[in-house]
Order: C-alpha cells, then sequence, then structure tokens
C-alpha cells in the first residue's frame, strides 16, 4: 500500500502545493498521518457551458495529486442530478456534462490513468459493478438517515432521496471492474468542495458494512462569490463569478464592479482604518491563486494597514486571474471531441499498477 501523509503531499515535489495548500483543509483519516492513494475520485455536476473558478480548485488539486503519485484516477459527472435538483431536460444535461468534461481535461489530467463517466452513460452501457453497489448502499442508508444528512421532505421527489448512493457508488473499486477487477481492499482519496461532505460522510458510515475501505476526504474551502459570503456562484448570474470562458476584459470588469471590499469608503478612511481582510474578497481570491506566498505575505501587510488601495489589490488579482483563465483557455481549445471520447471509454488501463491485495 502507498502511504501518504500530509508532511509527505508537502514534500513530494511540486511548488503548486503551497498555492493550493491554502485552499483546502483535511478530513477524516488523512490528519491521522496516513492515507491510500490507489484510487482518487472526483466529482462534477454539469450546470452551465464554462465551469466557474470555483469549480476550478478541486480538480486543479487532483491534478496535483495524480501527478504527484501516479494513481489511478476517475471523475464521476453527475448529469443526472441536475436532471432531478435544477429540472434540466435530461438531453441537455448530458450535453453539457461533455462541455464540462473538456474544461476538466484541460487541467492536465492524464489519459492513460483517468476514466470520467457521466451517471447517465455509464449505468446505460452496463456499468460493471456499479449499479450493484448503488443498490447496496441504498439498502444500507435508511429514510430517516437520509433525511437527517441532506434535509429533505416529503415533497421532495424519490431521485433526489436516491441519488446519494449514486454519488457513493465511486468511492468503491468494484464500481469500475475494468480498472480494478473485484479487489475490495483498494481505498479511495475525494478532493472536492466542502458541500459535498455530507455524501461522504454517509458513503463512510456504511462502507465497513459493505466490506470496503472507508474512503479519505481533502476538501476546499469556501469559495466566495464575488459579491462575498453573503453571495451565492451561480451559472444563472453572470456577475457572481469568474468563469472558463471569460474574457480579459470581463474579469477585469467584474473584479472592479463586484468583487466586494473591506477597505474603507474613502481614500482617506482606507488608510486610517486599513482594509478588513475578513471580508474582502480579493484578498480572499489572492489566497487561493497567488503562488508566490513572499508575496502574499507583503499584500496581506500593505492592504490590511491600509497603504495599498482597494483598486491596486484588484490590479493584481485581474492580472494573476486573467493569466490564469487564459491558460486554461489555450490548454480548453486542444481538447476536441475524440480525446472526450478517449477518456470517458470504458477500458482496461495498462498504466494502472496497484500493489497486490494483502498487508
Amino acid at each position: 500500500m502507498h502511504i501518504v501523509s500530509c508532511k509527505a503531499l508537502k514534500a513530494n515535489c511540486m511548488p503548486s502545493f503551497e498555492k493550493l495548500s491554502r485552499s483546502t483543509q483535511v478530513e477524516h483519516e488523512l490528519d491521522q498521518g496516513k492515507v491510500d492513494t490507489n484510487h482518487i475520485a472526483g466529482i462534477q455536476g454539469p450546470s452551465s457551458e464554462a465551469l466557474h473558478l470555483g469549480h476550478l480548485i478541486p480538480f486543479m488539486f487532483t491534478q496535483y495529486l495524480q501527478e504527484a503519485f501516479q494513481v489511478p484516477l476517475v471523475i464521476q459527472l453527475t448529469d443526472d442530478e441536475k436532471a432531478l435538483w435544477r429540472g434540466l431536460d435530461i438531453k441537455e444535461s448530458q450535453r453539457l456534462a461533455r462541455e464540462n468534461c473538456k474544461d476538466i481535461i484541460a487541467c492536465g489530467f492524464d489519459v492513460n490513468r483517468t476514466f470520467i463517466f457521466s451517471d447517465f452513460g455509464y449505468m446505460g452501457n452496463g456499468g460493471g459493478g456499479f449499479y450493484e453497489n448503488i443498490v447496496s448502499i441504498q439498502r444500507a442508508v435508511s429514510m430517516n438517515q437520509v433525511r437527517g444528512i441532506f434535509g429533505f421532505t416529503m415533497e421532495s421527489n424519490i431521485g433526489k432521496i436516491a441519488f446519494p448512493a449514486v454519488q457513493a457508488a465511486p468511492s468503491f473499486p468494484t464500481s469500475f471492474p475494468h480498472m480494478f477487477g473485484q479487489r475490495r481492499d483498494i481505498r479511495c482519496l475525494i478532493p472536492c468542495a466542502i458541500d459535498q461532505d455530507p455524501y461522504f460522510r454517509m458513503t463512510r458510515d456504511v462502507a465497513p458494512r459493505l466490506n470496503y475501505q472507508k474512503p479519505a476526504l481533502i476538501e476546499s474551502r469556501f469559495f466566495p462569490a464575488l459579491q462575498g459570503e453573503s453571495g451565492k456562484m451561480s451559472a444563472s448570474d453572470t456577475t457572481s463569478a469568474i468563469f472558463t470562458n471569460d474574457t480579459p476584459k470581463q474579469i477585469k470588469d467584474k473584479v472592479n464592479r463586484y468583487a466586494f471590499s473591506g477597505g474603507g469608503a474613502t481614500i482617506a478612511e482606507h488608510r486610517e482604518k486599513g482594509c478588513n481582510l475578513a471580508v474582502d474578497v480579493t484578498w480572499k481570491y489572492l489566497n487561493f491563486f497567488m503562488s508566490d506566498d513572499k508575496k502574499l505575505k507583503q499584500i496581506e501587510s500593505e492592504y490590511g494597514s491600509g497603504r495599498m488601495l482597494v483598486g491596486e489589490a484588484k490590479a493584481v488579482l485581474i492580472k494573476i486571474l486573467q493569466d490564469v483563465v487564459a491558460q486554461h483557455q489555450e490548454a480548453r481549445a486542444l481538447v476536441t471531441d475524440s480525446v472526450v471520447d478517449a477518456f470517458m471509454a470504458v477500458r482496461p488501463m495498462q498504466a494502472v499498477c496497484l500493489p497486490p491485495s494483502g498487508p
């Protein structure tokens, strides 16, 4: 088994870890010093033509983990979830899943070690042991439990009530026999946004009863809307977030107009009282995307004290976000439909070399 600690993660080769370590928090046994990294799973529910930057944070970290440890990865596109929760037409949800898949692939995943699947597509084409695991999980979780975890009511449609088992099933290796055969001893690590935590608390509860290893999680911290933590990033509100298809001008305009400021109402007040970094969105975004720790510390001091003005801080952020989005757009332009098909094909993965079963 490959045993990895947080210290080992940091020491293992990649400068991007320093940036990503600020945006993540360790949950569920990683902080106890070890986790088996033989299987990583990621999740994304399609909701618009392009992902926003909040969606990208977990995938950037997941790509880092795959490159650092050369492990197999499965990415679940929950197109069924969007049909159930948002009322999207099923065909439209499937189309958006493929579009979002292009954004995900553009993060730099290794096609020889990555299987991306949509729930509709994989289950509709046999899905290996995927549906068997879904039913096993459904039998192990009571209605009282699922209502307590997710807040479902008597008005919730039955698809919502059944869905948590669908998201849980990729944690278990027999859902992917083309990758892992029938082995049940392979443990899964799930980098995800913090709002996905309830699903995997449920998964960890049922795993031992189904004779599987409990999955471990690394969760990204809350990524706020441009309007601040009281707002919500939404595909229907293009001013709430920076999207991967935004132009440099759109990025500049959004940050300048909508990024909530913790600075003073006037320059004099700002110079006197400084910026409230606890609520300032520009500062929060810099913590996610600025790779230079020394420069970030300097901005914290200058901006927090009022010596740096809001406009100056926003100018730094704008340049960083424009570069991030431009690089992503260049990578995405190379992702054709045939590339998507290659990542989503159910195929044996010759590059996936796992340790033998047993201690």
